[in-house]
């Protein structure tokens, strides 16, 4: 279970809005009634940081909302709101969503990026085309790439596509601090699209390959995305918007894979807040939590005729799956490979009976049809050591082995 304890993120430099730069002297400002006084600063920065809703700032102010709004966005305070989302919030986000950054509106709507990227996907708003990065959104990632902070988190803390990070990132001339040798940033950001896209490692190293960058393997793409941070979290506490994601995922029968992507959640965490949420076994589907595709019974019927009579890797890839899953469901469905043999009640009283009367596990490799290797690794499983033994003129049979007990019985009866 995940310890989801660490408070969220919600910006890692402050930077407030730039003062502009004056053309000429300045003269002596006139007195004006509406200035913010240093008291109504310091009020206005105690009630944000107690998630005070901003129309409530507002009135305790005497001021109009949108010179709340402002004088937030001026002095670059920013607040993870656990307040439910209001419906002119939400009509604000679905005006605003795709032509202003996630950061914008965040900072206008007193919320951390990550809660409006989150509620995006709650009201199923998408992004026609990104919108400009704002000085802050740069001011962020600078810091988490020097920082080496994982990508993926860097990409919640300011509500963008983790690809998206990457290729901002090349805009700005800048590599994170943990990037891999030889890697550069739009190879990693392909890379991270691909995964998002469900292909599997070996699918991205070959896809990779060609479109021009470096032919990938399985071992270094793992080691790329434990770098980003991809799949994987950090455990930070769970945020309202993406309980309530996560409870429209399950009653949608939506596929968890996108919610993971996007949450910056890994799959354990998914697992255990769903349980939390008693959400476990609610999903339309029987294995609803689980981030792969289900088998259906055709799946089964196809892995049952080929398991064994086809190379794993070749099946894998044939049926568009990992290697892992595929002799995962192999063991559920009680499939043997026609490579490795069952142990059978005889076999393994072959294995105690010879252990005990000096038979060599080459012997009885032979007389069982198996390889002394795997039977080596075998019997030190069930802490039996053969140790060197020498082999017998004429190599036992199974029949002779079972027989040895039969044999002792006897003599001790006698």
């Amino acid at each position: 279970m995940n310890d989801d304890t660490a408070p969220i993120i919600v910006e890692l430099v402050p930077l407030a809005a730039p003062v502009p730069t004056p053309s000429a002297p300045l003269g002596e400002m006139p007195y004006r009634s509406d200035s913010w006084t240093p008291d109504e600063v310091r009020t206005l920065r105690q009630l944000f940081n107690d998630d005070t809703p901003l129309p409530e700032i507002s009135e305790a102010l005497g001021r109009g909302l949108q010179g709340v709004r402002d004088k937030v966005c001026t002095l670059g305070l920013r607040r993870h709101s656990t307040r439910p989302w209001g419906e002119l919030e939400d009509h604000e986000l679905i005006q605003t969503y795709g032509k202003e950054s996630a950061a914008t509106i965040a900072a206008r709507l007193g919320r951390s990026c990550g809660a409006v990227y989150t509620r995006a996907a709650i009201l199923g708003i998408s992004e026609a085309a990104a919108p400009p990065w704002t000085p802050w959104e740069d001011a962020q990632l600078r810091a988490g790439f020097a920082a080496d902070i994982p990508t993926a988190q860097v990409a919640l803390i300011i509500g963008r596509p983790h690809p998206g990070v990457y290729s901002r990132a090349t805009k700005l001339g800048i590599k994170h601090a943990s990037t891999p040798k030889g890697w550069t940033n739009a190879e990693i950001e392909r890379a991270i699209e691909l995964a998002e896209a469900g292909h599997s490692y070996t699918q991205i190293g070959v896809i990779l390959g060609t479109e021009g960058f470096s032919t990938r393997t399985k071992s270094s793409l793992q080691a790329l995305m434990r770098r980003t941070g991809q799949g994987k979290g950090w455990g930070r506490v769970w945020m309202p918007e993406e309980d309530e994601l996560l409870i429209k995922a399950y009653r949608d029968n939506a596929s968890l894979t996108p919610l993971r992507n996007r949450l910056g959640r890994s799959v354990f965490s998914i697992r255990w807040r769903a349980e939390y949420l008693n959400l476990r076994g609610t999903h339309a589907r029987s294995k609803g939590w689980r981030l792969g595709p289900d088998w259906s019974e055709a799946d089964e019927a196809w892995l049952r005729r080929d398991y064994g009579k086809i190379p794993t890797p070749e099946l894998a890839r044939q049926m568009g799956r990992t290697r892992a899953a595929i002799f995962t469901r192999a063991n559920v469905l009680g499939l043997v490979h026609e490579g490795r043999q069952r142990w059978t009640p005889d076999h393994l009283a072959a294995l105690r009976i010879a252990h005990e009367h000096g038979i060599s596990l080459t012997d009885l490799a032979a007389a069982l049809g198996r390889e002394v290797g795997a039977l080596h690794k075998y019997a030190g499983k069930q802490g039996l050591v053969f140790g060197r033994r020498p082999r017998r003129p004429q190599p036992p049979t199974l029949a002779d082995i079972l027989n040895l007990s039969e044999a002792a019985k006897g003599e001790g009866e006698g």
